[in-house]
């Protein structure tokens, strides 16, 4: 009986709120969004393009050193952790009511901005909810902790996923209308309140740590820098390939985003040299987990590199094209609500429930090798929807089965990357696994669209399922020169 009564103690009760504040945006900036601009009329392959915002999340462990050690000047009466976190919520609530007062019709850049800012504080909030969550409790007490997470953040899946479409539903949103999405918007705003309000009444963290301003302020203005570098040579570089040029296109902006890359290290390397950027804050915070993983999995860390960039291909690309099909297939908004995004999160719960068991019963590598599979084999149960007729019955049973697959490949795959990670480097090391496993995908997933226009939804799903093909033999592969220990 003591070991339930532990979930109702404070601690664990004001987590899940964290854990609610935490899911609510995500969705707001992937899934609900795509249906209001599809509602707005804007083209699949620009909606996809959306998705590149989901780049904030994927990088996030290149700003995570900040908001980890440099103190704040305002809110500080809250503490470093709460201060910060309190700041982070407070500025998604803005981002959010900004969103909702644009049209994506009138101003679709403004739209893109506000979205891109709103993913920026979500990632942000995230690194900051991670480390309370960990400096807030002795290990004994981190299971429930993380339960309570992520029931909070599967309760904020619901609402601002089944949520916000069953609001849009009901303003009546079949025929487009911004006063309706601006409503739905500014309701989910306010839900962010629950979020603040467990910031409020937490205690901060007694964890000690040593604070060097100066060279803080600095590694701040040389990202700041290498960002801005970042984003003028990616504006000036302009695409010569027309939309319809689906590959060329795709390559130019690959390269482009390469050479981006290249130049934002470059400026880097510049401060480092000038002697501005604290070099040994630098390579203490990114060098030293990569190295660390190197050293220990040696020549096998590049295929163990390149299994975690192509493991949720399959899943995020044909993801990012789910509510655009269930769209103009001509479902509409309320049975998406209801079938994707309420008995989908469940499925979802599930599918994690059994790839957490087989895991541990039969080997974390056999679980990760099933749920590659079943996760790009749902995908062709996609391609038979898009050639049949509508069919509620058959909307179910897709998504059943993709969310369940999902859930299951998800559980296996956090599993893996957790046995991947040192000790040493916990949030780091398991920031950098995140960002590597999403940036091939959400790459690619922004030209989810011109695919699409281009070879229709039959043999886009099909293909989506092909490219988990090469993850199969990879996971074979590495099971047998670098497996995890169990």
């Amino acid at each position: 009986m003591k070991k339930i009564d532990i979930f109702f103690e404070k601690k664990p009760l004001k987590m899940i709120c964290l854990g609610f504040s935490s899911g609510l945006p995500i969705l707001l900036v992937f899934s609900t969004l795509s249906v209001w601009l599809v509602k707005a009329g804007i083209s699949r392959s620009t909606v996809t393009l959306f998705s590149w915002a989901g780049f904030a999340y994927a990088f996030k462990y290149l700003w995570s050193p900040l908001v980890d050690n440099y103190r704040l000047p305002i809110l500080k009466k809250f503490g470093h952790r709460r201060s910060w976190l309190l700041l982070s919520q407070l500025l998604i609530i803005v981002s959010l009511i900004f969103t909702a007062f644009t049209d994506p019709k009138e101003s679709l850049f403004l739209t893109a901005l506000f979205i891109t800012i709103l993913a920026f504080f979500s990632a942000t909030q995230d690194i900051l909810i991670d480390a309370f969550r960990i400096e807030s409790a002795p290990q004994s007490l981190q299971g429930p902790l993380s339960s309570m997470y992520i029931a909070g953040y599967r309760i904020a899946m619901l609402v601002a996923g089944a949520g916000s479409l069953w609001l849009a539903s009901f303003f009546g949103t079949e025929i487009y209308d911004q006063n309706v999405w601006k409503k739905v918007y500014l309701i989910m705003s306010l839900f962010m309140l629950i979020g603040v309000f467990a910031t409020i009444i937490s205690d901060e963290p007694k964890f000690k740590r040593n604070f060097n301003t100066d060279n803080h302020i600095k590694f701040l203005i040389t990202i700041l820098i290498a960002v801005i570098g970042f984003i003028f040579l990616y504006s000036i570089i302009d695409n010569p390939f027309k939309k319809d040029e689906i590959l060329s296109s795709f390559l130019f902006s690959t390269m482009r985003l390469i050479i981006c890359f290249i130049f934002s290290y470059i400026i880097i390397s510049l401060l480092i040299l000038i002697k501005f950027a604290p070099k040994n804050k630098i390579s203490k915070s990114y060098m030293g987990p990569i190295l660390n993983f190197i050293k220990r999995y040696g020549k096998f860390a590049f295929l163990i590199l390149l299994l975690i960039s192509l493991y949720r291909i399959a899943d995020i690309v044909m993801g990012v094209m789910a509510n655009i099909f269930y769209l103009e297939k001509g479902y509409k908004i309320s049975e998406i609500a209801t079938y994707s995004k309420f008995f989908g999160v469940f499925a979802t719960i599930l599918g994690g429930f059994i790839g957490g068991y087989c895991s541990y019963k039969f080997g974390t590598m056999k679980s990760l090798f099933f749920g590659a599979l079943i996760a790009a084999s749902s995908n062709l149960l996609f391609a038979w929807l898009a050639i049949s007729p509508i069919s509620i019955n058959f909307l179910i049973t897709v998504i059943t089965a993709d969310n369940i697959s999902s859930g299951f490949a998800g559980a296996a795959f956090v599993i893996y990357l957790s046995g991947l990670t040192s000790i040493k480097f916990t949030a780091t090391q398991y920031a950098l696994f995140s960002s590597i496993m999403l940036f091939i995908p959400k790459l690619i997933a922004g030209y989810a669209g011109g695919w699409v226009d281009f070879m229709g939804y039959y043999y886009f799903f099909s293909l989506t399922a092909f490219l988990g093909l090469p993850v199969l033999f990879l996971i074979f592969w590495i099971s047998k020169v670098a497996p995890v220990k169990n």
